[in-house]
């Protein structure tokens, strides 16, 4: 392993994007220049706010990352106490942070913090800045190539001294100052595409809501048993179409294109095919939908999907794609499969493909007003997609602008 002296900063080869007007060199250092390592013990369990460090959602009560507190509240003694304007670098690797999340803590009480990060305060220089310079890539390359060997796949080893000690190049606290800006305004723009989407979802679940509550009321609507308007698809992969998966965000999906790799059997002839329109109900739970979901194909041509997976045909693409809408909602997927679960061996939860159909949903009984709401709630959702790319477009700006301004 290199030993952490000989880290000392060399000259960078590529010039940082810059703003008119500065032109003087960055300061080249170790991070120890403007780092201290937090050692204070939560002595005697005084603090009860514990925390962790969550490579999207920053350091926050640990309670609401889990849903409950994983700390033993009796034995906290060990903990890390950290304030606001402190940093924690996590080390454990996810695909957001490779090499670990680096985030600075703003809440306003104290916190207590595992001792398996690292904690450390910062001083003469901007913190907003170096929390940017920590979004970026610059210093993965230090930690991999002082990191020990041989330890857990999922975990960064390195020493607190020897990650302290990494280089960094730092300009004037005035353009710090420019840079931070400038990273902070795209950050907050794209908070507010977030909410822009969020709205749309919450639209789209909102009118479903609405609309069923009405025309019930009225008369319009009904409850229908789904197997009134699905049918059971039972066509096999005998022409061996390409694999797809269903997933919670992207929906029925080519499973290479998606996971970047295949997960299916050498030999797919016996999973089932999809069609355009087509209804496919995976049983495996997934984050707030624990008896599965639902979703409609859009995949323009056919497709093949794992034999444990339901697959059926809708009576029309509109009633499939009001359907696709009305199971977006967690909480209407959750009613609807709540009551026909069987338990299995080992108390596995089953749904059977017919028993899947063995229940209710609210829907139009006129087929133009069916049309009318497919067609209303498909063009929310291209809508959405629009406003997705515009996010996606946003969040390249900023990690060009990471890579590009920072040494």
């Amino acid at each position: 392993m290199t030993n952490s002296k000989d880290n000392k900063t060399k000259a960078p080869n590529v010039p940082p994007l810059r703003f008119p007007g500065f032109t003087d060199e960055w300061k080249q250092t170790g991070l120890s220049s403007y780092t201290k390592k937090i050692t204070k013990k939560n002595k005697g369990n005084s603090i009860t706010n514990v925390l962790c460090n969550s490579a999207n959602l920053g350091i926050i009560p640990q309670s609401e990352y889990f849903d409950r507190d994983i700390a033993n509240s009796d034995n906290t003694d060990g903990y890390y106490v950290i304030e606001s304007g402190d940093f924690v670098y996590n080390p454990r690797k996810s695909v957001t942070a490779p090499y670990g999340p680096v985030n600075m803590y703003t809440g306003i009480a104290p916190g207590i913090i595992s001792p398996l990060y690292l904690c450390f305060t910062v001083n003469n220089i901007s913190k907003e800045f170096l929390l940017n310079w920590f979004k970026g890539s610059s210093w993965h390359k230090y930690v991999y190539s002082h990191g020990d060997t041989g330890v857990r796949y999922d975990r960064v080893s390195i020493k607190d001294d020897i990650f302290l000690n990494m280089p960094i190049s730092v300009p004037s606290l005035a353009e710090q100052e420019k840079i931070s800006k400038l990273l902070t305004l795209i950050d907050e723009r794209i908070a507010t595409q977030n909410k822009i989407i969020d709205n749309l979802q919450s639209l789209i679940k909102g009118l479903i809501q609405r609309l069923s509550c009405e025309g019930l009321t009225n008369g319009r609507w009904k409850r229908v048993m789904l197997s009134e308007i699905l049918t059971e698809r039972n066509e096999l992969n005998a022409t061996y179409h390409p694999v797809h998966s269903v997933s919670v965000s992207a929906g029925v999906v080519n499973q290479v294109e998606y996971l970047g790799r295949s997960f299916a059997a050498k030999d797919t002839a016996h999973y089932h095919v999809v069609y355009n329109g087509d209804i496919v109900y995976t049983k495996s739970p997934t984050g707030n939908q624990p008896y599965g979901i639902v979703k409609q194909s859009h995949c323009v041509t056919p497709a093949a999907v794992s034999p444990l997976y339901g697959v059926y045909q809708p009576r029309s693409f509109e009633v499939g794609n009001y359907l696709h809408y009305y199971f977006l909602n967690p909480v209407n997927t959750n009613n609807y499969l709540s009551p026909l679960i069987q338990k299995g061996a080992k108390n596995t939860i089953n749904i059977g493909n017919q028993r899947f159909l063995k229940n209710r949903v609210p829907l139009p009984i006129d087929k133009m007003e069916i049309q009318l709401v497919s067609g209303s709630l498909s063009a929310l959702d291209i809508k959405i997609r629009l406003e997705l790319d515009i996010r996606a477009s946003l969040e390249q700006q900023k990690k060009f602008l990471l890579n590009k301004m920072f040494i």
